[in-house]
């Protein structure tokens, strides 16, 4: 057997089904060189756990992503506190988590519920309709949007700019210039929103953490703005590709599809998370040598973490290729963990779970057109960027 080869651009091979070469990294490479690419890569649990949890050696600072035009340690300006380390990570978190409270967060379950109501019940109105366009990114887009303070009118475009800044050319290993232009567009988008709430408060994310403070430390305008880039962009991204994730391995195993729609919502949710994570790569640079596997890794390496591959460690979960709304998930990965652990995590959650119930109140069965599915291409998200269904009502 061939040594085995792994490059998150690899769309044909790896974005379709990573998981038989996440099983052989973990098995014959766990610490594997992609020397092309300038990255290594850890794929077991243990492994990836403990690199989450050392930001002191694993770092943020120059960000989660491999692509030079977004690497460095000018990623902070569009990836807000995802590319910081403590402490200034930890001042950070510390401002923004003061206006995204759990209980800030519940709050939202109505809005959620009524966004995803009237866009299933639109989505209805066709015989076949596609899950991802017509609910899975609209319920996401709807709620980032009332929270950060952006008008009904503009929502459509904010979501259109943030696909084309995430999307990577069948090959391509950069950001696309479309990419670029796109994010600097919703950068300067962002940037007049808070210019305007500087001037006028309103009831909403923007004006709030134009006011937050810990111990006298304000966001900047600029710190702020990156923020909502990265609200907009991966709190999206997130809810979207779980949703279509969630239809479509319920749909390839009927039993657990049966559950699912029989009441099992938050076990559907969360072994969807396990399964097939919608974030399965995330990088980090080390700030001294580390010796991995009986390797001295040097420092200022590229460590790409797979929690992908994590959370099918049979190590860890058992039968891990086995799709189980019973399983005990308390183990996976999949929002991170440490200091970084997702900040969006619980909303998240919510808007997976309001939007399932609504969509499994109304229906006895599904089906899906995979003829028509297309998936996304992206080596950081794995979903779909169309899933066309049709129900049983």
């Amino acid at each position: 057997m061939a040594d085995v080869t792994f490059s998150p651009y690899d769309y044909y091979d790896i974005d379709s089904d990573p998981y038989p070469v996440y099983a052989r990294l973990r098995e014959e490479a766990p610490l594997y060189r992609n020397e092309e690419l300038e990255f290594w890569a850890l794929s077991r649990h243990a492994d990836v756990m403990a690199a989450l949890r050392d930001p002191m050696r694993f770092s943020s600072a120059n960000g989660p992503l491999l692509e030079s035009s977004v690497w460095g340690p000018a990623a902070q300006r569009a990836l807000s506190f995802i590319a910081m380390d403590p402490p200034r990570h930890t001042r950070m978190r510390a401002i923004v988590s003061r206006v995204f409270t759990p209980r800030r967060v519940a709050e939202l379950e109505p809005h959620i519920r009524a966004a995803a109501h009237h866009h299933i019940q639109n989505a209805f109105s066709n015989e076949q309709f596609d899950f991802i366009a017509d609910v899975s990114a609209k319920v996401p887009t709807d709620v980032i949007s009332e929270l950060v303070g952006v008008p009904p009118s503009d929502r459509a475009e904010v979501r259109r700019l943030a696909d084309v800044a995430l999307h990577r050319e069948v090959g391509g290993r950069e950001v696309t210039q479309e990419g670029l232009d796109a994010l600097l567009v919703l950068v300067g988008h962002f940037a007049e929103l808070v210019a305007e709430r500087r001037n006028r408060r309103r009831d909403d994310l923007v004006s709030a953490l134009l006011d937050a403070q810990v111990d006298g430390d304000r966001l900047t305008d600029e710190e702020i703005v990156a923020f909502l880039h990265l609200l907009v962009g991966a709190g999206n991204e997130t809810t979207t590709n779980l949703l279509g994730n969630a239809v479509y391995w319920a749909w390839r195993h009927p039993d657990q599809k049966a559950k699912a729609l029989a009441g099992h919502v938050p076990e559907w949710v969360e072994e969807t998370l396990r399964y097939d994570t919608a974030a399965p790569t995330v990088l980090r640079s080390l700030t001294c040598e580390v010796e991995l596997h009986g390797v001295a890794v040097p420092q200022g390496s590229r460590v790409l973490l797979l929690p992908g591959a994590a959370n099918r460690d049979p190590v860890v979960f058992a039968d891990p290729d086995c799709y189980d709304l019973s399983r005990d998930t308390g183990s996976m990965i999949s929002f991170g963990n440490g200091p970084h652990f997702c900040l969006g995590a619980s909303l998240a959650r919510l808007e997976a779970r309001v939007t399932l119930e609504e969509l499994s109140a109304r229906i006895a069965d599904f089906d899906l057109d995979l003829s028509q599915a297309r998936r996304r291409q992206s080596p950081y998200i794995r979903g779909f960027a169309a899933l066309p269904m049709t129900t049983v009502r």
